[in-house]
């Protein structure tokens, strides 16, 4: 599993302030915006503030949005950029580490190696 620092924005730069270690992984889950149905998306970058998805179609920029990860609570965000199929998320409140070191080491245990 790689961890690294940053990861870009719709600028293609580093946000400024970003310090906690991000993991890349892919992990399917649901995404729920308001009354809109469940969708099914990929988490494919997680840090203990936010995370990165794809596969959501029609997102909204202004709405909070409801992740259903299989086995944990429902967990809330804000949309914080949106480029191409890719939204990046802040949490409502940041996971804790523990939470956070079980998601990437649930992520290794289905893939059965580092991505």
């Amino acid at each position: 599993m790689a961890l690294r620092n940053s990861s870009p924005t719709e600028s293609g730069a580093a946000p400024q302030g970003r310090t906690s270690n991000r993991a890349r992984l892919v992990l399917a889950c649901e995404v729920r915006q308001g009354t809109r149905p469940w969708q099914l998306v990929y988490l494919e970058d997680l840090s203990p503030t936010g995370f990165r998805i794809t596969g959501l179609s029609q997102p909204s920029l202004i709405k909070p949005l409801n992740l259903r990860i299989p086995g944990m609570q429902l967990l809330s965000a804000r949309v914080r950029w949106h480029r191409g199929s890719e939204l990046g998320c802040e949490f409502t409140a940041p996971l804790h580490v523990a939470v956070f070191e079980h998601l990437v080491r649930s992520s290794q245990q289905v893939f059965g190696t580092s991505l």
